[in-house]
């Protein structure tokens, strides 16, 4: 799909069509609120393209989401499944990053658009408070109906989707009675003592009474296209714009009281709909509550409510980074559109030069000049910032080349926010962010940016901490694991490893292949309870005893059972399965010893296979005499074996026989030809989404026509 600088319209018949079947589906459902997400082809991000219901200023924190985000519509998307939230204590639980930017009380939908040969996006509905019931099965069935007309739509046109940069507002048609006449209205409401008020569901005033002007103390000409937190400024402040958001997301009445300078109470009661919405301005703050402070006060100008959410939802998102790379991916998708800019350079000190630890929105040339420099260079301002602690804003190339005159030509960016990442006192790095055109930086936004930055800084120590630490796990995972297995005649093998989709342990799976002789072999693969050093430390021993007690020319039961005396002479708390397994490629046959390990897979040429059933022993590091049993079996030419770690097959909320069994079909249905493509299908049939909770480890091996001829 493509992007665009377009202001935020239409588009095209696809883009109409689009935004009229959202605004019928918002109608049609009885949702208060509507918003179409397209998926970037560029990157896994999701873009808002039309919102119906909601000011478009109302979702600057949501326009972009990573595909990756916990959020209800990217979840919908990646399982391809509808996700239902009844209300807010449950998003508050299950998302609470997104409940942190809507503190409303509604409910949501989110529907996938999947289309014929790929997922297009997502479909978002949310409903007012008073409707907490949980969908029917005839709504949901509406529901993914109009999703899946909405994919076909997107399948059949001619051109990719344009993607604005701002959201289409699509609007949602009021409904009028026929009989009634605005003049009348007008009339009545004028003869009311009260006043009163209608503001479109961006919160401009489009309508307002006599008495209404009276009491605000402001003529209605000066009144009407403004918002009231605009052109009252005892109004100007965050607590009463809160409020307008409530009514707007909730479509709940809301009420609440303020002080018109200097003793005048006055009470706000605001009655919403998809139109938008109504307010009664009574004098007094009877029936409401205490008033806040006046604004005198407060500080003279506080953020507008918008940005304090999105520097919450920008907040909220940073803590859950883990990685550099996550970091600089989150700034680049979350940070960079909510402030306009098109650049960041992301840059440690190290050593006393500035070394780039990510960057977006620049060529690959400009790079390499800008990275390494030392911290008092005359090319870019970022040392001095760091030196000093105290944010440095260029809003044209001029204010930046009276100091460094260099700089704009390196770039070609044409302003910038130098912002220092500070930890306790201590310098770590500098964030910068660039415009591809001049910007002047207003009040709130140096002072976001500012707060900003402390988090940043946070994130980027953690995560920096984290790649060095999951560098050092991966550098010993590699160590102890086999580097390349054996190649033997008659044999076909491969194998795959993947560490748990969390944390910076040391996974405890390994396996092994030994060639014993021209025509021998032995395979082994094992699970160390746990994931730890001590795991890891206990795998490398596992597996040199098992290759010691093999290549001295022990049988399979023998080669556990010596194994196992070790463990115990090591007097180690953690257990271990293992299996063994002997291969005789000259008598086409396989011994097989189990330490209490799952069973393996097998495939045979021209009739079923399934699950081999092996008579197992107890697990490694339970008792000094324990006996191994051991199962042989024909291993013709053509044969296929497959072994893995429980990882495989042990999912939360799963039957593992059950999945187990599903397994051994799809292997013996699966094209074998190729051993690498096939334990690649082996691992996405149980791990599709390529998360998983435990390490999983693969070891395919196939019997070929060998030095033993045909049997």
């Amino acid at each position: 799909m493509s992007g665009s600088n377009e202001p935020p319209a239409g588009g095209g018949p696809l883009e109409d069509a689009l935004g009229a079947a959202l605004a019928d589906t918002v109608r049609g459902t009885g949702a208060s609120t509507g918003g179409l997400y397209l998926i970037e082809d560029a990157e896994p991000v999701l873009r808002l393209v039309a919102l119906c219901g909601l000011p478009v200023e109302f979702s600057a924190p949501w326009q972009r989401l990573p595909l990756t985000a916990p959020v209800p519509v990217a979840d919908a998307i990646r399982d391809d499944r509808l996700v239902r939230i009844a209300g807010q204590d449950e998003m508050a639980r299950r998302y609470p990053r997104a409940a942190a930017v809507l503190p409303y009380p509604f409910a949501l939908t989110a529907v996938p658009l999947t289309g014929v040969r790929r997922p297009w996006g997502g479909l978002v509905l949310m409903w007012p408070a008073m409707r907490p019931r949980p969908l029917t099965p005839r709504e949901r069935d509406h529901i993914t109906s109009i999703a899946r007309r909405m994919a076909r739509l997107l399948d059949d046109a001619t051109r990719p989707p344009v993607l604005p940069d701002q959201p289409h507002a699509v609007p949602v048609e009021a409904v009028h009675h026929p009989g009634q006449t605005r003049l009348a209205a007008a009339d009545y409401l004028e003869r009311l003592p009260e006043g009163a008020l209608a503001l479109d569901l961006e919160g401009r005033i489009v309508f307002a009474t006599a008495s209404a002007a009276r009491l605000l103390g402001r003529s209605a000409d000066r009144l009407l296209g403004t918002r009231p937190w605009q052109s009252l400024p005892w109004l100007d402040d965050p607590a009463y714009e809160d409020q307008y958001r409530t009514a707007v997301v909730s479509r709940a009445p809301v009420s609440f009281s303020a002080l018109r300078p200097p003793d005048q109470h006055l009470t706000f009661q605001l009655y919403p709909d998809a139109s938008g919405i109504s307010v009664r301005v009574v004098p007094g703050g009877e029936g409401a509550e205490d008033p806040p402070a006046p604004a005198a006060a407060r500080p003279a100008r506080a953020a507008p409510t918008g940005r304090l959410y999105q520097l919450v939802h920008l907040a909220a998102a940073l803590t859950e980074t883990v990685t550099v790379r996550d970091l600089v991916s989150l700034i680049a998708h979350q940070i960079l559109p909510a402030f306009g800019a098109q650049g960041l350079v992301l840059s440690s000190a190290e050593a006393g030069r500035l070394k780039i630890t990510g960057h977006h929105g620049y060529p690959d040339d400009v790079i390499e000049r800008l990275d390494a420099l030392s911290l008092d260079t005359d090319l870019t301002p970022a040392g001095q910032v760091i030196a000093s602690g105290t944010p440095a804003f260029f809003a044209h190339p001029a204010e930046m080349t009276a100091s460094y005159p260099r700089a704009p030509r390196i770039s070609g960016k044409q302003a910038w926010a130098f912002l220092p990442l500070i930890i306790s006192g201590r310098p770590v790095g500098c964030c910068i962010l660039s415009y591809d055109h001049p910007h002047p930086f207003t009040a709130d936004e140096r002072a976001v940016l500012t707060s900003l930055s402390g988090l940043i800084a946070q994130a980027l120590d953690r995560a920096r901490l984290y790649d060095a630490k999951h560098r050092l796990v991966g550098e010993l995972q590699r160590a102890l694991l086999p580097r390349a297995l054996p190649r033997l005649p008659g044999l076909d093998v491969a194998a795959r490893y993947m560490p748990a989709g969390h944390g910076t342990e040391v996974g405890g799976d390994f396996f092994d292949l030994l060639r014993l002789d021209d025509t021998t072999a032995a395979a082994v693969i094992g699970d160390v309870e746990g994931h730890s050093v001590a795991a890891a430390a206990l795998m490398g021993q596992v597996r040199i005893a098992v290759h010691a007690h093999a290549t001295a020319g022990a049988a399979p039961g023998e080669v556990l059972a010596r194994t196992n005396r070790l463990l115990a002479d090591l007097d180690s708390e953690l257990l271990v399965s293992c299996l063994y397994v002997h291969l005789d490629l000259a008598r086409h046959e396989a011994s097989f010893a189990s330490a209490g390990h799952v069973p393996p897979l097998l495939r045979h040429t021209g009739r079923p296979g399934g699950i081999l059933e092996i008579e197992p022993g107890p697990l490694l590091g339970i008792a000094t005499d324990s006996r191994y049993p051991v199962t042989t079996v024909p291993l013709l030419p053509g044969t296929t074996l497959a072994l893995y770690t429980d990882g495989l097959v042990e999912l939360p909320g799963t039957d593992a026989g059950r999945l187990t069994a599903d397994l051994a079909r799809h292997l013996d249905g699966a094209d074998g030809r190729d051993l690498e493509r096939l334990v690649d299908r082996l691992v996405r049939h149980t791990a599709p989404t390529g998360r998983h909770t435990d390490d999983i480890t693969v070891l395919l091996l196939r019997a070929e026509d060998g030095p033993g001829g045909q049997p």
